[in-house]
This record gives structure tokens, sequence and C-alpha cells, in this order.
């Protein structure tokens, strides 16, 4: 990057206002939904219930200065209440303020509540349309922290900038009416030069604060980040016993989160102390004017204790004021992050006026398919492969020929950059996606549960599946007597990423999960590569009976595996280099020849 790429902070500052503005735009329609009346309702009723308490809030201090006056017998108290009941009014309207805001936080919690699940509702639901190629990018850890700091800065920007920085500006417009109506334009100048100074110090510092506190929370996400990732890779760490050097790693970035963090504090401490000094050097000089004017007999005894009591009430929400700054200014950032991740466009997307996909009888057809993760490697050079109704085609290979990223691009994960993928002659990229996943069933090379039972994760395949289809799903995966047999049957929960099962048993889990699910055509991406010879026989009886009347496209490693196959194709660094079945290819002599007698070698060997 060149220096004049080089972003000035005047341009961040910009950029950050600029975003600042976005962020509340998009809160609007939360707060203010064209199609719920009662949300406006609410939002009204809340409005003005905290109009009426700050009104109450204004007033209770001239209650105050007549019962001081009563006592002193320096002023004719209104409606003669005297000294007691002016007193006991003033104690009312205070119960008046205290219980109209708190009916106010009653009337707005279920719009912010609103406000909070439906954006929160919203970014879970954009996360899961974007791309594998987002996915695999991001770190769980980070997105996870963005989303969780996002939705906390809806919360804390309805609560504070609706109900502090709104409420404490009406106050001190109306203290500075009474200020200047009831003593004299002095009062309110030295009132609004030290508001103004406090303002002004309290954004300025709040201001550098914030780029602390950015730091600070970057740290904080690399550290939640790296926790993550060692607790996910719980049995490498275990492999390599590394525990201590995962251990210092945290540490080290816990350090740094530490030092950000007392840099923080430090900066809090400076702006708390400024604060002080600026209001109480502005109360001092209110309460040395009216002191002269009671001396003077200008002013009462009542009047000074007035004074002081507005002073000591617009004080106390200043104190709060840079705490409030800075957390909405954070909230504004955090929130920020949150919308960006909503703009992030997906890679792959419906095309406009995309048409369910009709299986009729599930040809899949890739001709001269081009595709690459990035533009500088091409992974799929120009690949061709027909795999007729009902057939099952194996796509073999050694490591890194492109396999897998034709199961991908089947499922549209991604879209080929060139060439064609179709089923029964519609282009994957014409139809919806929502009826392509439903038409494609998959079994991965590494099925990942849910941390639930056996039962939910077998029915995930079909979400209104009865006990019955459930169990004859896993009869069919081989699995069914497996599960009867534990303590708790098919509530057994499997833990984390399923890390209670055996390779084998999740993999069975997962072909369960898929046969439920009853597709028209069958993915299986190494679905029988993580169990033995034995039960893999069994799983591809089963798999064979579930591929009757449906096409099927296998990913393998195993040559054993796909010797049955109708139609073998070899992928070498992502071009065909054969297919046929299995007897053809043996009968060339070729790439598959060599593989095949290379791994009845190895299974020989051992």
């Amino acid at each position: 990057m060149s220096q004049a790429e080089i972003p000035t902070a005047a341009a961040i500052a910009r950029e950050e206002r600029r975003s600042g503005l976005r962020t509340l735009r998009r809160m609007g329609p939360y707060l203010w939904p064209s199609k719920h009346l009662w949300v406006k309702r609410r939002v009204v009723l809340a409005i003005a219930v905290l109009v009426l308490a700050k009104l109450i809030a204004v007033y209770t201090p001239m209650l105050y200065k007549n019962a001081v006056d009563s006592l002193a017998a320096e002023g004719v108290p209104p409606l003669a209440l005297g000294a007691v009941g002016l007193t006991v009014a003033y104690g009312m309207a205070r119960i008046l303020t205290s219980g109209f805001q708190q009916l106010r936080d009653a009337i707005f919690a279920p719009v912010g509540q609103r406000a909070l699940r439906h954006l929160a509702l919203e970014t879970f639901t954009h996360i899961h349309r974007l791309s594998m190629r987002y996915h695999i990018t991001r770190k769980t850890g980070g997105l996870s922290r963005i989303i969780e700091r996002g939705v906390k800065g809806v919360e804390f920007l309805l609560r504070f900038m609706l109900f502090s920085i709104g409420p404490l500006v009406l106050e001190l417009t109306l203290v500075a009416v009474i200020l200047t109506v009831l003593f004299d334009a002095w009062y309110l100048l030295v009132v609004g030069v030290t508001i103004a100074l406090y303002v002004w110090f309290t954004f300025a510092v709040t201001e550098w604060r914030v780029k602390l506190r950015r730091e600070m929370n970057k740290q904080d996400t690399d550290a939640n980040q790296k926790a993550i990732d060692s607790l996910l890779n719980f049995e490498t760490v275990k492999y390599f016993g590394a525990e201590a050097r995962e251990a210092a790693r945290y540490d080290g970035a816990m350090r740094a989160y530490a030092k950000a963090a007392l840099k923080t504090a430090y900066s809090l401490a400076f702006l708390n102390f400024g604060q002080s000094v600026f209001i109480t050097a502005g109360l001092v000089l209110v309460m040395v004017m009216a002191a002269v004017g009671v001396q003077n007999g200008a002013l009462t005894v009542g009047d000074f204790v007035m004074v002081n009591a507005y002073m000591i009430q617009i004080t106390v929400p200043l104190n709060f004021l840079g705490t409030v700054y800075r957390e909405i200014r954070q909230s504004l950032v955090d929130m920020g992050e949150m919308f960006d991740l909503l703009e992030q466009p997906a890679d792959v997307t419906d095309a406009k006026g995309a048409k369910e996909l009709k299986v009729t009888g599930g040809e899949i057809r890739l001709q001269d398919v081009r595709f690459g993760y990035d533009s500088e490697r091409e992974i799929l050079k120009g690949v061709s492969i027909a795999a007729g109704a009902g057939q099952t085609v194996a796509i073999v290979g050694s490591t890194g020929s492109g396999k897998s990223t034709i199961g991908r691009l089947l499922f549209r994960f991604y879209d080929v950059i060139q060439g064609s993928l179709t089923i029964d002659g519609q282009d994957v990229r014409d139809v919806t996606q929502d009826s392509l996943h439903g038409a494609i069933g998959v079994v991965p090379q590494d099925t990942v549960l849910f941390n639930d039972t056996i039962r939910y994760n077998i029915a995930y395949g079909k979400a209104d599946a009865s006990p019955a289809e459930v169990e004859q799903a896993a009869r069919d995966a081989q699995i069914h007597d497996f599960i009867i047999g534990l303590p708790e049957g098919y509530e057994t929960q499997v833990g984390e990423r399923g890390l209670k099962l055996s390779g084998g048993e999740k993999q069975r889990v997962g072909i369960a999960r898929t046969l439920l699910k009853n597709p028209p055509i069958l993915l299986l991406d190494e679905a029988t590569s993580a169990l033995d010879t034995d039960t893999e026989q069994e799983i591809k009886d089963a798999l064979e009976r579930a591929s009757q009347g449906r096409t099927v496209l296998t990913i393998a490693h195993r040559l054993s595996t796909v010797a049955e196959a109708d139609l073998i194709v070899v992928l070498e660094q992502g071009e065909v280099v054969e297919q046929g079945s299995h007897e053809e290819l043996l009968g060339r002599n070729g790439r598959y020849a060599h593989l095949w007698q290379r791994q009845q070698s190895d299974q020989e060997v051992a």
C-alpha cells in the first residue's frame, strides 16, 4: 500500500461516523416497524411517560425550596401546605419520578426484546446463507464473538440512547429555562460553560478510549478464538502432549488482552477525575453566586438549596455521560461489525426467477467443468462426466485430484467457473438451492453430529420422522442393534461433534440420517472410510439397497468399495484420465489398474 493509500485519522473518523449513522438507520425499522402497530404504540407511550417523569423531576427541587423557605419563614408556601406537607409532596414527587422511569422501562422492554430477537435471528439466518468459501476462511470463535457483542450492543444502544442521552438533553434544557427565568442569565452561562467543557473533555477522552477499547476487543477475540480452537482440537492436543504449549499460547493472548485492558482502566481513572474537576468547579461557582445572592437579600435560603439541588440533579446523569458515550460508541462499533456481517454477500445465490428442481430420473452431467477455489490454482480442468438416471458412478483418484470438489459443486457449495453441471437437463445454477439440497442426500467423509441424542441426529434427515422411521433407517445403516444395546438407547447423548461415538458409529448415524431423508440422488463422499472391513461390507449392502432407483455419485479412495459401480471415473490432477467399468479399466492396464494392484498389494501385506 502506497503512502497515499494509507487512511488518515480524519478519514478513519469519517468512516466510523458513516458506519455509526448506517447502524442507526438500520436500527430504525426495528424500533418503528411499518407493519406492527403495537410496537409504535409502546414507543410513543414510553416516550410520553419519559417526558412526564422528567417534568416531575425538574419540578421536585421547587418543592424542596418551598419547604426550606417555609422552615426559614422566608416565603409563603403555595397552597398553604406547610413545611411538613411540602416535604411529603417532595417525597411523593421523587417516588413518582422513579415510578414513571420504571414504568417507561416496562413499557419499552417488549420493543427492545423484539428488536434484539429479530436482529439476532436475521444474523443467524444470514450466516447460514453464506457460502462455504466464507465459512472456511472465517474463524468460528471470532464469528460467534461478533454476533454476541453485536446483540449486546443492540440492547445497550436501545436502553441508553433512548433513555439516557435523550432524557439528559431534555432535563438540561428544562433546568436551563428554569435557571434563566427564576434567577438570571449568569447562572445559565456558568452552567452552560460547565456542561460544554465537561462534554468536550468527556468526548475527547472517550474517543481516545474507544481506540484502546477496540484494541482490547481485538485481543479478547484472539484469546477466545485460541481457546475455542484448542478445545475443538482436544484430541490432537493430547496426542502431541501439547497441553503446556496450548496453555502458553492462550496465556500469551490473555497477556496481550490484560495489557490492553489495563490501558483502558487507567484511561477511565483519568476520565473520571477530569469529569469531577469540571463538574465540581461549576457547582462551586454556581453555589458561590447563590450564596452572594442570599447575603444580598436577593435570594432566599430556599433558592440556594434549589440551585444546589438542580446542579446535583444534572451532574448525576452527567457523571455517567462518559461511560454511556463510550458504550454507545462501542455498541455502534460492535453493531457495525454485525451489520457488516449482514451485508456480506453470499457467493452462491438463487438466480432471479429460479425454479424448483424437477428430478425425473436423476441424470447428472458435468460438461467441460472448470473450477478453482482461487484464481491462481485451478482444481478441475475441463471435467466431463455423465451419470445416467439410476446409475452408480464412482469417482476415484489420488488425493488432491478434485474428487470431493465435484461433490461440493453438485450440492452447489460453489458455482462452476466454466462449463455446466446439470441434473435431468436443468443447470443447478438455474434452480433454487432449497430444492437442489432437498433432492440430494450426502454422506460425508467425516460425519459431524449435533451435541444431542442419537434419535435427534438420525431424525435430522426428516423433520417430521416418526420413531418407527428413525429406527428403520438405523436398521438399514446397521446401527440399530448397537443403539438398543446402549443404557439409554436412542436417547443417548453423543457429545460435542459426536465425540462419545467411534468414527464408525458416527459414520453409520450419518448414513442413517441420509437414508431417512430418502432423496432421489445420493452423494457418498468416502462414506465407508471410517469403517472396518466387516462393517464396511454390511454398510455396502445397506447402501446398495438404498441405491435402488436412485442415481448415486460415489467419491472413494478405496477402490474395493466401488468395484461394482456402473461407471468408474478416474481423476488425476483435475482431469479425467480414464472411465469405464471395473473390468474394462483393469483390462486397459492404465492408471486405475495401477491403483488397484497397489491397493491389493497393501491389503495382502497388512
